[in-house]
């Protein structure tokens, strides 16, 4: 359940996180690019959040940015379900946010390609992402990483939103990298998240 990058560490939460997570995501401009999270954002919230059970097939992680001392939360990344409704049944989607001052400085890129490996190796083949069309950072992040756009754009609802917004859908298919569950990188995905939550891969 533990993987790290280059300058990152990707964890479960722990109820500590709570407090870091509240002055991470509590921010206009990072909820109103969110679905889910709720509006106005308080301190149970963010305990609800970090207290949520970790899940071996759909993992999501605290970003923590290793530095020479105390390491930082700097933001969320994971996966999770889209739904039973076609045509997304079974469909997995990848989600994140980045605190504001960490922004433009390569974090949510790297840890998305740490996540895509992580599936890749746990044996999904097919992520969806999505992201606001006002949010075209989010939209760089993802097709940088070997996400490509469906032509699909839909209404998506956010709590800090009045009314539901245009979303851009894009999928990447973890076969087709070049090497999504290859490699040196992957390797030490494997062996620290199988060794960590010791489960079996899913079913091909």
């Amino acid at each position: 359940m533990f993987h790290r990058t280059e300058r990152l560490l990707l964890r479960p939460f722990w109820p500590e996180d709570a407090s870091a997570v509240l002055a991470g995501i509590n921010n206009p401009l990072i909820l109103k690019h969110l679905s889910s999270p709720p509006c106005p954002y308080g301190l149970a919230d963010a305990q609800t959040f970090c207290a949520l059970p970790f899940d071996d097939h759909l993992p999501n992680f605290a970003m923590i940015r290793r530095t020479r001392g105390v390491p930082e939360l700097i933001g969320s990344i994971g996966l999770g379900r889209l739904g039973d409704d076609a045509p997304y049944e079974g469909a997995i989607q990848i989600g994140y946010w980045l605190d504001q001052r960490h922004w433009g400085l390569g974090y949510a890129s790297e840890a998305a390609r740490a996540v895509l490996q992580i599936a890749a190796a746990i044996g999904h083949r097919q992520i969806i992402g999505r992201h606001f069309v006002d949010n075209s950072a989010s939209g760089r992040v993802l097709t940088k990483i070997g996400f490509r756009p469906t032509g699909r754009t839909l209404p998506l609802q956010s709590k800090a939103r009045s009314a539901p917004a245009a979303a851009h859908e894009l999928v990447c298919h973890l076969d087709a990298l070049s090497d999504p569950s290859d490699g040196p990188d992957a390797d030490v995905a494997r062996v620290m998240y199988y060794d960590s939550i010791e489960c079996a891969p899913l079913a091909a």
